[in-house]
């Protein structure tokens, strides 16, 4: 139960300890206390630890179940040991565990991050095992496989993926569309695009943001600038948030055919919107204050996380300004959030410094941070 409640509190490292422990002392372990310490081993990074304690389990015959095998298979998936999670996947068999929906969707997402075509192919065979075992695909995989393939610039493959998810009677979502339209986008395939945005809304799916300016994308690189600035203004009409890609791909087709005043200007109504924002926040904190009501740090963390989701990282420093002017020191969670939209815009060298500030001022770096540093910066 020691090493359940260690592993509960994030405790890696005590954690760690009290199984090698508890099984120098002869005590048999449950997977019950063994997975959370898997889990929290592999979220830390500590992968060859976590395969040590997998491989204790599997010689004392702790009885690792459909969790134990799942949690390995996704750390060893995450740092690219592909070879040895298809292994472990062979290794259920003889403890009479059956591979799940989650067991085969976390290989394919394995193949498909690493990609290359003979690591995409292998990623396909996978699908083919899943139905073959008598396991139903969701529409996770196939989305997995699409994207894997549009970023290989295989789009026939992404396309094949994508009927084969209809023949398998899985309902394309909405990041299915997104990802076939955005592919096609790229490829040129602009009519085909628009037809798969039709195809969405007859399916009953809403297109959202990214949708859109896929297809403002797709219009400025083939110099349709009176199709993408429709497409544009249509946004606004659709309660969507207009966010700065969309007005960088706008800007991006303007500059591309000559149109400097026509960029500048959209640029201007960018940075105006933007400010516009800013403004509203000011305002918000100002009349706190007025009324008496002091700004706390979840006041802070949740403007900062706001200008973070619309990519407006001067405001969202400038309120972090403001916030130690008012005496709070920023916190992990601000931290996370500033460091997280930085690597979103790739500002690597600039999330590393953030980070070193975080430490250098005794704060201590949670679960969310990890993630962060493994997911973003590795």
């Amino acid at each position: 139960m020691l090493v359940l409640q260690l592993s509960k509190s994030s405790r890696a490292d005590s954690a760690f300890e009290s199984f090698h422990r508890s099984c120098d002392y002869g005590y048999k372990l449950s997977s019950l206390s063994c997975n959370p310490l898997l889990n929290l081993l592999i979220k830390n990074g500590r992968i060859d630890d976590a395969e040590t304690v997998f491989k204790v389990m599997v010689r004392r015959k702790f009885a690792p179940n459909l969790i134990t095998f799942n949690t390995v298979i996704n750390g060893l998936c995450k740092a690219g040991k592909l070879r040895r999670a298809v292994d472990l996947v062979e290794d259920m068999k003889s403890w009479r565990v059956s591979p799940s929906v989650v067991t085969y969707n976390t290989l394919i997402d394995g193949y498909c991050k690493t990609g290359g075509a003979e690591r995409m192919h292998k990623a396909d065979i996978v699908l083919k095992e899943m139905v073959e075992a008598g396991v139903w695909p969701n529409v996770v995989p196939f989305n997995t496989l699409i994207d894997g393939y549009y970023k290989d610039e295989n789009y026939s493959a992404a396309m094949r993926i994508f009927e084969e998810m209809r023949r398998q009677n899985v309902s394309p979502n909405v990041i299915s569309y997104n990802s076939m339209i955005s592919g096609l986008c790229s490829e040129g395939k602009v009519e085909e695009a628009l037809h798969m945005f039709e195809e969405m809304k007859v399916d009953g799916l809403l297109p959202n943001v990214v949708t859109y300016n896929a297809i403002v994308n797709g219009f400025c690189k083939k110099g349709m600038l009176v199709e993408a600035k429709t497409m544009f203004e249509e946004m606004p009409d659709r309660d969507l948030v207009l966010n700065e890609v969309t007005y960088n791909t706008l800007i991006d087709g303007l500059c591309r055919l000559g149109k400097m005043e026509h960029a500048i200007e959209m640029k201007r109504v960018m940075m105006e919107k933007s400010d516009g924002e800013v403004v509203k926040a000011v305002k918000l904190l100002d009349e706190m204050v007025e009324i008496g009501v002091r700004p706390t740090y979840v006041t802070y963390n949740t403007l900062i996380d706001g200008f973070c989701e619309k990519d407006n990282l001067r405001a969202a420093f400038n309120m972090r300004a403001r916030m130690e002017k008012d005496g709070k020191q920023a916190n992990v969670v601000m931290y996370n959030v500033l460091v997280k939209c930085l690597c979103r815009k790739d500002k690597l060298e600039e999330a590393n410094s953030l980070l070193n500030e975080m430490l250098e001022r005794g704060l201590v770096p949670n679960r969310v941070t990890y993630d962060i540093i493994k997911d973003e910066m590795t």
